[in-house]
């Protein structure tokens, strides 16, 4: 553990956000230095209550350093003037665990794919016995890791978020997977989205390592207008490497997912993990809940819940490669998304629009492919199951892959998916 000039340890400290991420930071940092708390919610209900300063006093103490949580607006919270006016002092935990810690770290961020990468990749490192520890969007909080040594290796899945407001981490291999329009409604624009996600490759050193999507638009001209210190490699996804035809598991059908594999082969290399217990990790592979996820699959039906997604891209992923699908989506929709499958792809499904945005969704995709329109998820529902029952003959895909926000009627993607296999259950039941 580095101490000497740690820019964390004796210091005047403020984390702002008491989520997993804040509630670790605390923890990890209270004998350190000397921390305060504040938090958006005053009624939190937590041991730590004597702990939490008010807002007024916030004002009052010379803070050297602020450490927040990702899924704090600086635009729109609280202490947002406060915020603006102290912006160079701000960190996050990944910056706090790259103070303290010089271990290598393989961080993993783009637009989609990255759970599930972070996740097969750790899964393969432990199953090779290496020290792996699965932390930041996944897993545990950064600072909450135990018993760390020099040969521990952190997998950090990171948002643009999170990468926004670190200023002083980096990490030895970063993977950028891919970029498309997302979270324009924070970034103000996808010029600032980009940014965020490149400011991974930017506070990279020489002799590091950055993986990136070789067919990608808009990586690609970030990299010709840029240099970088590190070593580039730039990751062909669209060709489909001899490894493929070893692996049996249906989670990798998707074209989505098979990028995720290009990058774990590609990187796995690196690391000279063993080719046979890669793929054989790789078959075992179960998915991540709610992505993807084969909920139920029995004669003529196929019911997959990938509530995580929350653009049109991330549906399209998988749509392009199925047939005979009732397509649910609904939620609220990114800021100028945009739905590019061809018509001829179009032919395969049906989509079935839920909820209160329902209309914008509609505007989007009408002239493209067959559209019906719900006010919630269990009208979609009954009139799908009503359809499919005349289509027996078929072997028919329920996929639902919302392509939008979850925040219109849910708390996160989780809860979505949690609500979709509730309802489901009914139907399935039947049919058994």
């Amino acid at each position: 553990m580095k101490i000497f000039n740690n820019i964390f340890f004796r210091k005047k400290i403020l984390i702002y956000g008491l989520g997993k991420s804040g509630i670790s930071s605390y923890k990890f940092l209270k004998n350190k230095s000397d921390v305060y708390l504040f938090d958006d919610n005053q009624k939190i209900k937590l041991k730590l209550k004597k702990k939490i300063i008010k807002l007024e006093q916030i004002k009052k103490i010379n803070f050297d350093r602020i450490i927040i949580s990702p899924g704090i607006d600086i635009s729109n919270c609280k202490l947002s003037n406060f915020l603006k006016k102290n912006f160079k002092k701000i960190h996050t935990d990944l910056d706090v665990l790259f103070s303290f810690y010089n271990n290598k770290s393989i961080t993993i961020t783009g637009t989609n794919g990255k759970s599930t990468t972070a996740k097969i990749l750790h899964d393969a490192l432990i199953h090779q016995k290496r020290d792996s520890r699965l932390i930041g969007n996944i897993g545990n909080p950064a600072l909450s890791e135990k018993n760390i040594t020099k040969k521990t290796i952190f997998v950090i899945e990171a948002s643009s978020y999170q990468l926004d407001y670190s200023s002083v981490f980096r990490s030895k291999y970063a993977v950028v997977l891919n970029i498309t329009a997302d979270h324009i409604e924070r970034h103000k624009s996808l010029k600032n989205y980009v940014n965020a996600k490149f400011k991974l490759l930017k506070s990279q050193i020489s002799g590091s390592f950055a993986y990136v999507k070789k067919e990608d638009e808009l990586i690609s001209k970030k990299l010709n207008k840029n240099k970088y210190s590190s070593k580039i490699y730039r990751v062909q996804t669209s060709s489909i490497d001899k490894k493929f035809n070893k692996i049996t598991n249906k989670y990798f059908l998707s074209d989505g997912n098979k990028e995720n594999l290009s990058f774990i082969f590609k990187i796995a290399s690196k690391l000279k993990l063993n080719k046979k217990k890669l793929i054989k990790t790789i078959n075992k592979f179960k998915g991540l809940n709610y992505r993807q996820q084969i909920i139920f699959d029995k004669k003529n039906l196929t019911i997959i819940n990938d509530s995580k997604s929350t653009s049109f891209a991330s549906s399209e992923n998988v749509l392009q490669n199925l047939n005979n699908v009732y397509w649910i989506l609904g939620g609220i929709p990114k800021k100028k998304d945009k739905f590019k499958l061809s018509k001829i792809k179009n032919k395969n499904f049906k989509a079935y629009i839920f909820g209160t945005h329902r209309n914008k969704f509609l505007r989007i995709l009408k002239n493209k492919l067959n559209v019906k329109t719900f006010r919630n998820l269990q009208e979609a529902l009954k009139v799908i199951f009503s359809e499919i029952s005349n289509e027996k003959s078929k072997k028919n895909i329920i996929f639902f892959s919302p392509a939008g926000a979850s925040f219109d009627s849910f708390k996160n993607f989780e809860d979505r998916g949690y609500y979709f296999n509730k309802i489901i259950k009914k139907y399935t039941n039947a049919i058994r």
